[in-house]
């Protein structure tokens, strides 16, 4: 019998049911996680069932898909409900996302267009135009909720990922449901991916990194930490929207570019189909539910789901659109409502007008534009575009640790780095970016995704064809050797490149210590001994300030108070939390300058920018 999976629970279940337990059974909860997780289970309608024992069933039941009541976790065993068997279960389970559990959220994936019962609110007001939002500041009630959140999230670094267990992450997900009642749901989303990636870590889920972990535990301090002086405009980014608004849009013109599979580490599937407007905005339509990498080959030759168009959605890619009534998303994603009407229209090569204009800023603007974009702590206002349009000569492949990348040169001499967009053998990525790197010398117009790092980098997404009209999917159109130029000269590997001023940086070191603390906690850090050799290597490398942080974060973490008797006082959990924060955002803000420096063809800027300090 197959195992079903269990239904995500709220966050507010989560909490209530560990809190009511007592000290005892508290100590008991992580391993009566790992045991009842690997119980059978089964599914009749809206109710999984897990076998505890020869004896003992429980069962969640979740209307809606949302396990969103205590009540609704029920077992049978002797000492129900004040048994651990309901809190090991909700957490056991996935964490239910208020904004996509029918809680003021769409309830759709990632990619996904909108449905005909999307809301269509006005535009937010503009602090700027409103004196009184301008000077707004956090009410006393949102500060307490972003103090709960700043103490929930310095204890999860503090024990570290092996010390975070069920316990801890309780806490941090009761801090979460009071911010989302506070207005808060930007720093509630952030404190819900903490815990589930802490999830991911122990229970060893190989998709799991720690960099993740990383971004989401500081993108949690710092929305918290900024909360509390913020006002108008500032104050509106960091609260956050509790779900995507559709706003109108008029009528739209557009012009297909090209469509991309799409599968998520969450076992959901679909496509994104890329459209432009004659003003250079991209949007995009999309179709993605569960189902994986099966559902993301089929769901492209299937009818877009956007008026009255029966275009598929690689047909889209390659026509146009007339559309009425339009609802867009703010970061380009076009609603599919009742009002929404669309027809077929004549598209445009990628060499014609409007969309030839895509092609025509330098390399180094439309880097800085997409960084902007994919910046790990950017305010989330949803504008922008990670996607790079080039002209490019090939060079051949080039060898790297994690495997082989494509080299390629484009406009003002920028070598390039060109990966695949996803590994899965079941699509065509890998097998189009080997076949391409056998044609040394082909020029091609392409569109890639920016991908951050000390060197120019893009994953390959779409080319022109390489010797006839009309361009290529290359997640899902298949290239043949008949598509390629004859070769005229023999293919040599490309020589490894320089990737630009950042690529022997030192700043690593201060990094990984920064991913040190995240899965060991603070006192793995406290026991580092000397660090002098690498604070000088980073110093001669013109980062004082990584160096002085470096010192700091590991100063703080070995750092223990005793009283007048020599007994060993609590951390001081706050400024540790507060020393990790700091390393983490400059690490961030220091490796994205590197990457927009790495762009720019002007070797003296490029060099300054690898040498100051930030």
């Amino acid at each position: 019998m197959t195992a079903s999976p269990l239904p995500p629970v709220a966050p507010e279940v989560t909490a209530t049911l560990v809190e009511e337990l007592s000290p005892r059974l508290r100590k008991r909860l992580d391993a009566a996680v790992t045991k009842l997780g690997a119980r059978p289970t089964r599914r009749s309608g809206d109710t999984v069932t897990i076998t505890v024992d020869d004896e003992t069933e429980l069962r969640l039941h979740a209307p809606g898909g949302v396990v969103a009541t205590v009540d609704a976790i029920a077992c049978g065993c002797l000492l129900a409900p004040a048994c651990v068997h309901r809190a090991a279960a909700a957490c056991a389970a996935p964490t239910a996302d208020p904004a996509t559990s029918g809680d003021g959220g769409s309830g759709r994936p990632p990619g996904e267009g909108a449905s005909a019962t999307d809301p269509v609110p006005g535009p937010d007001p503009d602090p700027a135009a409103d004196p009184a939002a301008a000077n707004e500041v956090a009410s006393p009630a949102q500060r307490a909720a972003a103090d709960a959140l700043w103490s929930a999230g310095a204890a999860v670094l503090e024990a570290g990922v092996g010390g975070a267990g069920a316990v801890t992450q309780s806490a941090l997900l009761r801090a979460a449901h009071t911010a989302r009642l506070r207005h808060l749901p930007r720093a509630a989303a952030a404190a819900l991916s903490v815990v589930t990636l802490l999830r991911a870590a122990r229970t060893g889920d190989p998709s799991y990194r720690t960099a993740d972990l990383v971004t989401a535990l500081a993108e949690l301090l710092g929305t918290v930490h900024r909360l509390g002086t913020a006002s108008g405009a500032e104050l509106a980014a960091l609260r956050g929207r509790a779900r995507r608004p559709y706003s109108p849009d008029g009528s739209l013109r557009l012009y297909g570019l090209f469509t991309e599979p799409v599968v998520t580490d969450s076992g959901h599937g679909g496509v994104r189909t890329w459209v432009a407007a004659p003003d250079g905005r991209l949007h995009t339509v999309g179709d993605v539910a569960p189902g994986g990498v099966g559902r993301a080959l089929g769901v492209a030759d299937r009818a877009v789901r956007l008026g009255d168009s029966a275009l598929t959605h690689r047909e889209l890619g390659r026509a146009g659109l007339a559309v009425s009534g339009a609802t867009v998303s703010p970061d380009g994603r076009l609603g599919a409502g009742k009002g929404v009407k669309a027809v077929t229209a004549q598209g445009a090569a990628w060499t014609e007008p409007p969309l030839a204009a895509l092609w025509e800023p330098p390399p180094s603007v439309q880097a800085s534009r997409a960084l902007r974009s994919t910046a790990r702590y950017a305010d989330p206002d949803g504008s922008g575009s990670d996607l790079l349009f080039l002209d490019v000569e090939l060079l051949g492949a080039v060898r790297e640790t994690g495997g082989t990348c494509l080299l390629a040169r484009c406009a003002g001499g920028v070598s390039v780095r060109l990966t695949v967009a996803d590994d899965d053998p079941a699509l065509a990525h890998r097998d189009n970016l080997m076949l391409l790197a056998t044609a040394p010398g082909t020029r091609l117009r392409i569109i890639g995704r920016l991908v951050p790092a000390s060197h120019p980098r893009l994953a390959l997404l779409a080319c022109s064809h390489p010797t006839g009209d009309g361009t290529i999917d290359l997640g899902l159109d298949r290239l043949r050797r008949a598509d390629l130029p004859d070769p005229t000269a023999p293919v040599h590997p490309a020589p490894p490149q320089a990737g630009g001023p950042g690529i022997h940086s030192p700043l690593y070191l201060l990094e990984r210590r920064v991913e040190q603390a995240v899965p060991a906690g603070r006192a793995a850090l406290g026991m580092l001994g000397d660090l002098t050799s690498e604070t000088r290597r980073i110093g001669r490398a013109g980062l004082p300030t990584a160096a002085g942080l470096l010192t700091a974060l590991c100063a703080s973490a070995a750092q223990r108070e005793r009283d007048h008797f020599g007994r060993l006082l609590p951390a001081d959990t706050d400024g540790f939390a507060l020393h990790w924060l700091t390393a983490a955002r400059y690490t961030a803000a220091v490796a994205e300058a590197l990457c927009a420096a790495a762009w720019d063809t002007a070797p003296e800027e490029g060099r300054a920018v690898a040498s100051s300090d930030y």
